[in-house]
């Protein structure tokens, strides 16, 4: 067995854990997050240390933020969109019915 089989074998095996796929969205989201949050960082020219400053953070906070270590809260989020002169929005939306 090669050792990718084996890998998908364990993550489909605990992606059927109990809260497993919870905590994989808020994973991704994290992820997401962090991604966003560097782009804009890197569009205005910053380093990490130019946004921790400006956010009232550590570098290493936002470091870990960047690479979607932390799972957010909304007053961590809200400082670092002050700092980046952002909106915040946070939106639940109907799912479209299943076809």
């Amino acid at each position: 067995m090669s050792g990718q089989g084996s890998w998908r074998e364990l993550r489909d095996r605990r992606m059927t854990e109990p809260g497993a796929a919870e905590a994989y969205e808020a994973t991704r989201l994290a992820y997401e997050l962090g991604k966003t949050v560097r782009e804009m960082r890197e569009g205005r020219g910053w380093s990490q240390n130019d946004l921790a400053r400006a956010a009232g953070m550590t570098q290493s906070a936002v470091a870990r933020f960047e690479a979607g270590g932390t799972i957010p809260t909304l007053p961590v989020l809200e400082r670092l969109a002050h700092a980046l002169d952002a909106d915040v929005e946070v939106r639940l939306r109907p799912r479209a019915p299943a076809a």
